[in-house]
């Protein structure tokens, strides 16, 4: 089994990451680390607790950044994910406390624990993992792996004409983590774009497991309904599970290493590029869209079992 830890700001489809790695036999989520983004951090940490318990899985949560490194923190994206990060549904109320370390120092001590062996998926802006790099530099040499959601390299962008929302969101922090020379694929706009699932995908899931797919179908309505109204789109786009998807199912992805570099200031903030110097990254450019589709369905289809 992978050891993963997942850095979240739950987030429709963070739930959705979240529930695929805890049923898929494959992974040993370990830990879920917290970030501002698609809600307060309290709010992700919050909702980060409640997605454990609703897995049953006893796991540490730790919260971490509350604000990009430089840059003024952007509104929270409300109209995506709703207020509360799960669409209409109400706060979420875990029985659980988050752990008492920092995000940072969570994953560098997990990492340095279990040197070579600890993968962490990063599906929230990338503050966390610039900290614990910033704290102990060796987590780039003791982690197994590292995979982002997070970037469009030869696409255009989703918060802006060139930049994905993860990376606009602290492009500092994102240009520090793509440059650390760690072991870092990144599953960016490219290939997340191509992963649809319908209202009729994810009734299908609250049939095969009432609790957990029930919930997804239930926060589902609000992110189905953005879609369709913003994009005239009929099923939603499943941005984080598709990076978790990759780290389960590699050959379902076509990756090109070269250097990347992020555009820290102006109109292109958050832009990622391809660059002529630096650091290696595996960028994911093509996937069998039906294949991760159909993988995460049949998965966690199968959530309520793994509880």
């Amino acid at each position: 089994m992978i050891p993963l830890i997942i850095d979240t700001d739950p987030g429709i489809d963070d739930a959705m990451a979240i529930l695929y790695a805890a049923a898929h036999p494959g992974l040993d989520l370990i830990g879920l680390t917290t970030v501002f983004g698609n809600v307060p951090v309290a709010t992700a940490t919050r909702n980060a607790l409640f997605l454990a318990e609703l897995a049953g899985l006893a796991i540490p949560v730790a919260e971490g950044a509350a604000a990009p490194l430089v840059r003024p923190l952007a509104p929270y994206p409300d109209f995506i994910h709703g207020a509360e990060g799960f669409g209409d549904l109400p706060p979420a109320r875990p029985a659980g406390r988050a752990d008492p370390r920092p995000a940072a120092r969570f994953l560098c001590e997990t990492v340095a624990a279990r040197p070579g062996a600890v993968t962490i998926c990063a599906i929230g802006p990338l503050t966390n993992l610039a900290a614990a790099l910033a704290l102990d530099p060796s987590i780039a040499r003791n982690v197994a792996r590292v995979v982002v959601m997070g970037g469009a390299v030869a696409c255009p962008g989703n918060v802006t004409p060139r930049a994905e929302a993860n990376i606009f969101s602290d492009p500092q922090a994102a240009a520090a983590v793509l440059g650390a020379g760690w072991p870092l694929t990144l599953v960016g706009l490219d290939v997340t774009r191509q992963v649809i699932c319908t209202e009729e995908d994810f009734a299908g899931l609250a049939r095969a497991a009432p609790v957990t797919g029930g919930f997804l179908e239930r926060a589902a309505r609000f992110y189905l309904r953005f879609h369709r109204e913003r994009h005239g789109r009929d099923g939603c786009t499943m941005h984080d599970p598709t990076a978790v998807i990759e780290i389960t199912d590699p050959g379902l992805f076509e990756t090109r290493e070269t250097a990347l570099a992020v555009t820290l200031e102006g109109r292109a903030a958050g832009r990622t590029r391809l660059a002529s110097a630096g650091p290696a990254v595996r960028v994911c450019l093509v996937l069998d869209a039906g294949a991760v589709r159909a993988r995460f369905l049949a998965v966690t289809g199968k959530a309520d079992a793994a509880r």
